[in-house]
C-alpha cells in the first residue's frame, strides 16, 4: 500500500474517475449533495454543504456531527428530490448519484451543474476527492485526506477472517459483493469470496441464503433499510430460517446490525476509514 498521494493543482476543468468531464467558470463554494459521497468529500476539503439529502450521514460523528444539523435538508425523497427547494439553495454545483438522478438533470441544470458520481472502488472514491478538491482550489486538504486514509489503510493488518455485509430483506438478500465499494474495501483486509454475480446490476449482488452458507463467512455485518417503525432489522427477519442458523456466523453469535447510513450510503473516505473502524472493532 503506498501512502504517498500526488501532488495536485487547482483546476476549472478535471476529469472524474468514470471519464466524465467537469468544466466549471469559477471554484464552486455552495455545493448541493444528493448523494454521500458529495457529503464526505465537502467535508474532507474543509467545507460545509450548502444543502443535503442525507442529513442522518452528514450528522454522523465521522463527517460533521452536531454541526451537521445545521446543514439546510433538501426537500423530497431521495432520488426525487425537489428540484425548486434545490434551487433555492442557490448552488454553484450539484453532485448526485450515478445510476439514480439522471432524470432531475434537465431541470437541475437551469441553473446549476449537475455531477453525478458513484464510486466502486477506494480507489474511485479518492479520484472524485481530487477532482472536487481541484475545481474548489483546495488541493491541499486534497491531498491530505488522501494521505490519511491511505495511512489508515495501511496500518490495518490484513486479517483471515471471512466476512460479507448484507442488506435487503429476508426475500431479497442483497450483498455488497467484491465489485462494489464496502466489498473492495473489506476485501483489502479479510477474506471477501462474495463476487458479483455477472453485470446485469439488477441481480449481481442479490445471493440466496443457501448461497450465503456455502461460503461459511465467520462473521456477517448487516445494514438494515427501515422505512417505518413496524419493520424489522434483516438479522431478525431471518433468524428463524433454519439455513441461515447454520452459518457459522450466526451460530457463533458474529451477525452484527451496523449504522445503515453510515454502510449504505457512505462513499468518501472519511465514511470509509469509520467503515473500516468499526469493521475490526467487531471482527479483529
Amino acid at each position: 500500500m503506498d501512502r504517498t498521494a500526488a501532488p495536485l493543482d487547482p483546476a476549472l476543468a478535471v476529469t472524474d474517475p468514470h471519464g466524465v468531464r467537469i468544466e466549471l467558470p469559477a471554484p464552486p463554494e455552495r455545493i448541493v449533495c444528493l448523494n454521500g459521497l458529495c457529503d464526505d468529500i465537502v467535508v474532507d476539503l474543509g467545507l460545509v454543504p450548502a444543502g443535503t439529502s442525507n442529513p442522518t450521514l452528514i450528522s454522523h460523528p465521522a463527517l460533521l456531527g452536531e454541526r451537521g444539523k445545521a446543514v439546510p435538508v433538501v426537500a423530497g425523497s431521495f432520488g426525487g428530490e425537489d428540484v425548486e427547494s434545490i434551487a433555492a439553495l442557490d448552488p454553484d454545483l450539484v453532485i448526485g448519484l450515478e445510476g439514480v438522478h439522471e432524470a432531475l438533470r434537465p431541470a437541475i441544470e437551469r441553473f446549476a451543474p449537475l455531477w453525478l458520481a458513484e464510486p466502486a472502488t477506494w480507489e474511485e472514491s479518492v479520484g472524485y476527492l481530487r477532482a472536487l478538491g481541484a475545481l474548489t482550489g483546495r488541493t491541499a486538504e486534497a491531498v491530505a485526506a488522501e494521505t490519511r486514509f491511505r495511512g489508515v489503510l495501511a496500518d490495518t493488518a490484513a486479517s483471515d477472517r471471512t466476512v460479507v455485509v448484507i442488506y435487503g430483506s429476508a426475500d431479497a438478500i442483497g450483498v455488497d459483493t467484491a465489485d462494489s465499494l464496502k466489498g473492495h474495501l473489506l476485501d483489502a483486509v479479510y477474506d471477501y469470496p462474495f463476487p458479483a454475480k455477472g453485470t446485469d446490476a439488477a441481480t449481481a449482488s442479490n445471493y440466496s441464503v443457501e448461497e450465503l452458507l456455502a461460503r461459511q463467512p465467520d462473521t456477517v455485518f448487516v445494514y438494515s433499510l427501515l422505512f417505518s417503525t413496524s419493520d424489522k432489522p434483516l438479522s431478525e427477519q431471518l433468524a428463524d430460517n433454519p439455513v441461515w442458523r447454520q452459518i457459522p456466523a450466526v451460530r457463533d453469535g458474529a451477525v452484527h446490525e451496523v449504522h445503515p447510513k453510515l454502510w449504505g450510503s457512505g462513499r468518501g473516505l472519511r465514511s470509509l476509514e469509520a467503515v473500516l473502524a468499526e469493521a475490526r472493532g467487531l471482527a479483529p
